[in-house]
């Protein structure tokens, strides 16, 4: 993929005079949009109040019995179907360290499962949608054969929906299910399966016309869509060194440890931003273009007067949590990469032994790290870390045999307690778009409507549409290597 622009980007440490532009946030959001408009030939400036870039895709060192570690916050995963956050990874060099399968294979163990039917894959063909998926449900044990022909009229009545239609945003995924047959063990074994760690939420608790897109566009789109990438390194690795350097060779300036209390609209009709904790710091220069890339909540409190209709709405968007737990064993129990669980607590299990440097590390041995990510965990996000001990080791030796006689060397865990918005009926009407009625003041952030549930994709397609929205306002062309909107789903591996 190229990266040719109609305004040659500027050298590090070099900025053209002219255009210039604020963006206020250093997730994945803000990252995307600076690039976009420094690429389109403005002056950035982007400020992040954290000491690094990637916001809730993060990355941090921990010491433990084995040696330091490098530590994601939570496991995030992407699929073929994600074309802008693999614009992203693309733009910043980072493709090779968050490569996708092959082929779409998921593991799926049952707790309760008798010996020997304990092992489900989802897996597909190269044959066309919806072909592509039958052979797998056809062999799926944790269904019966009347709920597999129960999931396959409904996955055909889930395609002929359309995501964009206002009227599914008020329904709720889990009624629509009923009333087209499935049974609460098709909801677990299937659709909560991949629902929730997309999703960030069970069916009952789910807009259907995001339930829609999701499933649409991941499993009945295009064969390849939903194999599954995630990263062979640490989160901070792509989202912050590797970022951070494309910033740089952009002519962004990136200022870190820059929390901005107040932003305001100049008499000449331009933005400012006032920062915290900076004595003596010379006023922020003013910018033609401000964008927010920062949570709803935060993006309230910043908002001038006028800039939204009803910016209350942004108050009414709510969260939800996600939960990681980490365990390393004394010796390898998991040989796969990862697996998903069913009749059990556990939901999805990664192993993050090689990206964790625990191979490496001198202390290590035969030691492996497994990272378990629970999504939509209301029940346990405040649960102390020796409840969460005492509930989730037991679960794990359940699924895993060759963890009943290993010993744990280190458990610990991590909590995003306001990880993503909570996507309940009714949401879709409480996002905005990209721009305000403020003029040069823009949105971004997976909970902006970018019709996407508040995933990395969700994010990096927020920042381009607030690029796009900028640029068309400025009457600037686009930049030759953005995805064009909507995106499209790349050649797939056959």
């Amino acid at each position: 993929m190229t990266h040719s622009t109609l305004d040659p980007a500027p050298a590090a440490g070099r900025r053209p005079a002219g255009r210039s532009a604020l963006v206020i946030g250093g997730g994945l959001a803000g990252t995307t949009a600076a690039l976009a408009l420094a690429d389109a030939g403005l002056r950035v400036t982007l400020v992040e109040g954290r000491p690094r870039l990637g916001g809730l895709a993060f990355s941090f060192h921990r010491s433990s019995p084995a040696g330091v570690l490098s530590v994601d916050n939570g496991q995030h995963v992407y699929l073929r179907c994600c074309t802008d956050y693999q614009w992203f990874l693309e733009r910043v060099g980072a493709a090779r360290l968050a490569p996708l399968q092959g082929r779409l294979d998921v593991p799926v163990l049952d707790a309760r499962g008798r010996e020997g039917r304990r092992l489900g894959r989802l897996r597909r063909t190269a044959l066309p949608v919806p072909l592509h998926l039958s052979a797998s449900l056809a062999t799926y044990p944790h269904l019966s054969l009347a709920e597999r022909a129960q999931v396959g009229r409904a996955a055909l009545a889930l395609g002929r929906l359309d995501p964009e239609d206002p009227e599914l945003d008020g329904v709720d995924f889990a009624g629509w299910l009923r009333r087209h047959g499935q049974s609460p063990r098709a909801v677990e074994a299937l659709w909560d399966l991949v629902g929730v760690a997309t999703l960030n939420a069970t069916a009952p608790n789910v807009s259907l016309g995001l339930a829609a897109m999701v499933f649409k566009t991941g499993l009945l789109s295009r064969p390849g869509a939903a194999d599954i990438g995630w990263a062979r390194a640490p989160l901070g690795e792509l989202h912050h060194a590797h970022a951070h350097r494309a910033l740089d060779a952009a002519g962004v300036r990136t200022d870190l440890r820059t929390r901005v209390t107040a932003v305001t609209r100049t008499p000449g009709g331009r933005w400012s931003a006032a920062t915290a904790g900076r004595p003596g710091e010379e006023p922020r220069a003013e910018a033609d273009v401000l964008v927010l890339a920062v949570p709803q909540r935060e993006a309230h409190a910043l908002l001038p007067d006028g800039a939204l209709k009803d910016p209350g709405r942004l108050l009414r968007i709510g969260t939800a949590p996600i939960l990681n737990l980490h365990v390393i064993y004394d010796r390898t129990v998991l040989r796969r990469p990862f697996f998903a669980a069913i009749g059990s607590p556990v939901q999805w299990v990664f192993d993050r032994t090689d990206a964790s440097g625990l191979r490496d590390a001198p202390g290590a041995g035969d030691s492996q790290y497994l990272a378990v990510s629970q999504s939509a965990a209301y029940d346990d996000i405040d649960r102390p870390v020796a409840e969460l001990r005492a509930r989730y080791l037991p679960e794990l030796e359940r699924l895993l045999p060759v963890a009943r006689g290993a010993r744990v060397r280190d458990f610990f865990v991590t909590r995003e307690r306001t990880a993503t918005f909570a996507p309940v009926p009714g949401v879709g009407l409480l996002r905005p778009s990209a721009p305000t009625d403020a003029p040069g003041l823009y949105l971004a952030g997976a909970w902006t409507a970018t019709g996407w549930p508040a995933t990395m994709e969700g994010a990096v397609r927020s920042g381009l549409s607030a690029a796009r929205a900028a640029l068309t306002d400025l009457g600037r062309q686009h930049v030759n290597s953005l995805p064009a909107p909507g995106g499209g789903t790349p050649e797939e591996a056959a």
